[in-house]
Parts: C-alpha cells; sequence; structure tokens
C-alpha cells in the first residue's frame, strides 16, 4: 500500500530532496510497485511522479493517459509533445538539488538500475544530482512486518524438518548396497513441502559427487545420479507459506552417505563454517555498535577467512541475497564480488549467508538465513550446522 507519510520521512532520513519515479511500459518493476501498480497493466506512454521530502506529490502523465496515476495524492500535468515532456519534468524538479531515481553508478547494482541512461541525462542537465533510490526501495520492498516473520519462522520448521525427509530416505535406500536418484529425493522434498502448506518457485538442489561442487546445479530426470554409500552430498532448498505476503526460508546442508565422514570434507566445511560465521559476527557487531553496515563489507568478512585459508579462487558467488517475498528478494545482498553492494543492512530485512568451496570432485556450501529485527537484534534461522552429517550415523 501506497504510504507517504513513510516515503517521505525515508527522504528526509537519507538526507533526500526527492524520489522521481519513472517508468515505461512497465519497465520499472520497482517504482510500479511503490505506485501500487504491480499486476497492473502497464499503459503505452512515460509517467513520472515526484514525491518531495514534504509537501504535495506531483504527476505528469501522457495525454492519451492521462489517468494513469490518478490513484496517487498530488497535482497533475499532462503533456503530450516530446518538448512538454522535458519541460514537464524540469517542473517537477524545479528547486530540487539532489534526488534519488532507480539508478546505481557504473554498474554496481543491477537490482536497482530501472531507469535509462537518456532520462538521468536529461534530469542531470536540470542542474540536480541523481542518487540511488537502492535504500529507499528496500524500506519499502524489503523490510518485514510482525506477520511476515511469524510466516518465516513457520517456513524455516518446514525446510528444516525435509532434511530429516531427505537424510532418512537417503539413508534408508543406500543401506546394504543400495542407491537412491538426485530427482527421488528432490521429489520428497517436494511432497514434504506441499505436505505442509509450503510452496516453491522452483525443485531443490540436490548434488552428489561433483554435482555437489556446482552452485546452481540443477537434477532432471534421466540426466541425474545415484546416491550411494560413500558419497557426498549437498541439498539446496527454499519454501515458503502458500499464503498472500508469506516470504521465504532458503537453507543448504551438506552430508556424508556413511557412519565416519572423512577429514577430506571435514576439513573444507569447517572452513566454509568459519566463514559463515565471521559475516554473521560483523552483522551481531555492527548493529549492536550501532553503526551502518553495507552489504559488500559482510561479503568481504566472509569472504576473507575463505581467501585465508588459500580457496579463494574457489568461493565463486556472492555470500547472500536478499530474501522475500521472492527467495532473492530487492534488498540488499551481501556483495562485494559480482557487485559492489553500497546498500544498507537495514533492520527488519533479511538476508542469506552462505558461503561454498567448489572443487571439481564436490563442494560445501552452508546456507543459514539472517534477520535484523526493528530493534536491531540479529537473529539467525535455519540453525548453524557444525560439521558434515554422517547420514548413516544420524
Amino acid at each position: 500500500m501506497f504510504d507517504l507519510d513513510a516515503i517521505q520521512r525515508g527522504l528526509r532520513d537519507f538526507g533526500l530532496d526527492g524520489w522521481l519515479l519513472y517508468d515505461f511500459r512497465g519497465s520499472n518493476v520497482l517504482a510500479r510497485r511503490v505506485l501500487d501498480l504491480d499486476g497492473k497493466p502497464a499503459g503505452s506512454r512515460r509517467f513520472f511522479y515526484m514525491i518531495p521530502a514534504a509537501g504535495e506529490p506531483a504527476r505528469l502523465v501522457h495525454r492519451i493517459e492521462p489517468g494513469a496515476l490518478d490513484h496517487l495524492p498530488g497535482s497533475k500535468t499532462v503533456y503530450m509533445t516530446w518538448q512538454e515532456l522535458e519541460a514537464g519534468v524540469a517542473g517537477l524538479l524545479a528547486g530540487r538539488s539532489r534526488v534519488a531515481m532507480e539508478y546505481a553508478p557504473r554498474v554496481s547494482n543491477p537490482y536497482v538500475s530501472k531507469v535509462d541512461a537518456g532520462t538521468i541525462e536529461l534530469v542531470r542537465s536540470l542542474g540536480v544530482d541523481v542518487a540511488s533510490s537502492g535504500d529507499l526501495v528496500q524500506q519499502f520492498e524489503a523490510t518485514w512486518d510482525d506477520e511476515q516473520w511469524r510466516m518465516h519462522r513457520e517456513a524455516e520448521a518446514c525446510t528444516t524438518s525435509a532434511y530429516d525427509v531427505a537424510w532418512g530416505l537417503i539413508a534408508d535406500r543406500t543401506r546394504g548396497g543400495g542407491a537412491v536418484r538426485e530427482t527421488e529425493v528432490q521429489a520428497a522434498i517436494l511432497d514434504h513441502f506441499r505436505r505442509h502448506g509450503m510452496t516453491t518457485y522452483a525443485p531443490p538442489i540436490v548434488g552428489v559427487g561433483p554435482h555437489s561442487g556446482d552452485p546452481h546445479y540443477e537434477p532432471l530426470p534421466g540426466k541425474d545420479s545415484e546416491i550411494r554409500t560413500g558419497d557426498f552430498v549437498l541439498v539446496d532448498l527454499w519454501c515458503k507459506l502458500d499464503r498472500p505476503r508469506s516470504v521465504y526460508s532458503d537453507l543448504t546442508r551438506v552430508g556424508y552417505v556413511g557412519e565416519t565422514v572423512p577429514d577430506r570434507y571435514e576439513s573444507i566445511f569447517a572452513i566454509v563454517a568459519r566463514a559463515r560465521d565471521a559475516a554473521i559476527e560483523l552483522v551481531r557487531s555492527a548493529f549492536a555498535a550501532g553503526r551502518p553496515l553495507h552489504g559488500w563489507e559482510v561479503d568481504d568478512a566472509c569472504r576473507k577467512v575463505i581467501d585465508g585459508a588459500g580457496y579463494g579462487p574457489y568461493f565463486v558467488h556472492r555470500t547472500g541475497h536478499n530474501i522475500g517475498q521472492e527467495v532473492h528478494g530487492n534488498g540488499a545482498h551481501m556483495d562485494n564480488l559480482e557487485t559492489h553492494e553500497e546498500r544498507l543492512v537495514l533492520r527488519r530485512t533479511c538476508f542469506s549467508v552462505e558461503p561454498g568451496i567448489y572443487r571439481d570432485d564436490f563442494g560445501v556450501r552452508s546456507e543459514v538465513n539472517v534477520f535484523v529485527d526493528a530493534e536491531g537484534k540479529v537473529h539467525v534461522t535455519g540453525g548453524l550446522q557444525d560439521r558434515v552429517i554422517a547420514i548413516h550415523g544420524r
């Protein structure tokens, strides 16, 4: 729901004169969500909506679609020609020196960069500095209310119990020299989700041996592998309640099919676990001290441990992603590898911490979810796996 007072408070908190929201044919999904247009048919003409830090908003819409933003408060200017469009934008920005738009410097954040370069050039030509709206978007796209936090914990109970299903099936089917296919374990997890009222956007990852070393491996019928005694297995699974506004739980754990886990697996897991815990500790210490924390800092803290152990080239993805109604949400990611994530880690947001070391013969990942509540308390959900699961020795 569009909340003008909350947006204007956010603008003042971030030291911005306003937020210039723009869309053309649905190209700016973030602006459309903020303006309560998500899921509604996109128009065929450009519109702008200026929200000042204080005072009345203003709309700029095309003559063919003059009612495009009539559900929102504020004055309205109608344009027809491109000259009127440029003059209208100048009017919206009169007296402003720094406004937010869905923009990120250079190639720093494709999740936020939704406004085309030409539109940014027009705004800057009017003497206005363009700041990224990334942290504003987080406030209205990525923060959870109390109900969503409760739904996350319900989903986490299901994702956690899904591991009992997965490990139990593997143990039962591999005893006495038997085998179970990756897709069979995958199907058992999906059935567990359905029986508990959960939904998911894609099937879980179940990877044995070399497949565990592929971060985005997808087991497919006829192309998957058997799991047998002596194998290393990675299971990455995610789900949310099948209810409106529900949010995801997203976990990864690893196991070994046998009574005793070989040291070559345990030693790599220990490095990954230390990296995971270093990232969590940074988040806790930053919020305890009341200092701002950026997503890139969390990635650095995690990556430093793996780099120090000599496995830096084997940690091939960011430390974590925002979690929301989509498993990869629109808040800050824990990333200084693929992007330089300058967005802040905000209260009432959730994200994964999931370092990994991926070798040709096997890969280890340990993933938990971290939620920072409204008071700044840091919650870790999903449980901190402290060693590789000995599946036959459970």
